[in-house]
């Protein structure tokens, strides 16, 4: 299902399907990973007997939460009296750190069997509270304190730059997207390796680049702002927010830099004001379909760092990923299911 925002968010339409009738059941093309997607507007309108959530609440707030000024932590540490941005080192991070690996006796072998391989993985993991406050969010801090958010982004991606292969800045909101706590966070893993799936962006916007000498993104980002804007959600003089042509979540969008920028890091003091001006917007938005926290997945996507930091990244074009699971209310939730069972 295609969905556009309209107005401040209070209400959404269905977007025209380009040369197609909305009843014409038909696949997208995903370029950035090289998939194909089943567009079938037709079910936007069928019965619903699944299963319902209950709709998340704006009041959530926990006296005793660990990620607020003075909550203790689960390992027993007690969260500082923080009055802005906090970061700290995830209590159960997914990545072992080069500095806690000690003498080889906590190495992981690797596994060189063709059917069964693994190798080892280092990295640091941090949790990015937005805000002293845990009835607070993107949406409803000041702008200065969304400003705030962006320069801590971009602070810890140039702490991190130069050893780590990948960096990746990301939040989960909301219990439908299996975020434990509802404190206003985000997360930051770094590793010494390249996931998957930035892996597949990588190869896609090469290829796109050696035929074309032009990164895939940027050519995308011109169509769409040349052509009847029946995507575009919202805009400002440095970003544009749109539905991808290939969304998949029904409210999915991607945030994209006006100019080409490869990583986060590059951004000018100008552009990361309008950054926490157009995140505000869109969250806003989001939060206005249902009257309800919108959950969401995030995560920015731009060139590799690390050792792979001096190869040819022209390639590259920084974007932001919104993936919703929300499907026709605050209590219908889409999973994505039999689709991956392949």
């Amino acid at each position: 299902m295609l969905c556009l925002f309209s107005g401040r968010g209070a209400a959404f339409t269905t977007g025209t399907f380009r040369n197609m009738s909305q009843k014409n059941n038909h696949r997208r093309y995903n370029p950035l990973l090289d998939e194909w997607v089943i567009v079938a507007g037709n079910r936007v309108s069928r019965p619903w007997q699944g299963a319902k959530t209950e709709p998340p609440s704006f009041t959530s707030s926990d006296a005793t939460n660990s990620l607020a000024p003075g909550g203790q932590r689960h390992n027993g540490v007690v969260t500082p009296e923080y009055k802005t941005t906090f970061v700290f080192d995830n209590d159960f991070p997914t990545f072992t750190n080069f500095s806690t690996v000690g003498n080889g006796a906590d190495k992981s072998e690797p596994e060189e069997d063709e059917l069964f391989r693994s190798v080892e993985v280092r990295g640091v993991c941090r949790v990015i509270c937005y805000h002293p406050d845990t009835k607070q969010c993107l949406a409803t801090m000041s702008l200065d304190e969304v400003k705030h958010v962006v320069r801590i982004w971009v602070e810890q991606f140039r702490e991190l730059k130069e050893r780590y292969h990948w960096i990746q800045i990301f939040e989960n909101r909301g219990a439908a997207v299996g975020c434990s706590n509802a404190h206003p966070h985000g997360q930051l893993w770094a590793g010494n390796f390249l996931p998957s799936l930035p892996s597949r962006k990588d190869k896609c916007q090469r290829d796109y680049f050696a035929r074309h000498g032009r990164p895939l993104l940027g050519d995308y980002l011109q169509r769409e702002l040349t052509g009847d804007d029946e995507r575009i959600v919202v805009r400002n003089q440095y970003w544009t927010v749109l539905v991808p042509y290939w969304a998949f979540w029904p409210y999915e969008t991607m945030l994209l830099p006006n100019r080409h920028v490869q990583r986060i890091d590059e951004l000018d003091q100008d552009e990361q004001t309008a950054l926490a001006d157009i995140l505000q917007r869109l969250l806003i938005k989001y939060d206005n379909i249902f009257k309800c926290p919108f959950p969401f997945s995030m995560g920015w996507l731009g060139a590799p760092t690390g050792p792979l930091v001096t190869d040819d990244n022209r390639c590259w074009y920084l974007h932001a990923s919104f993936h919703p699971p929300l499907l026709r209310s605050g209590s219908h939730v889409l999973h994505s299911v039999g689709r991956r069972v392949q």
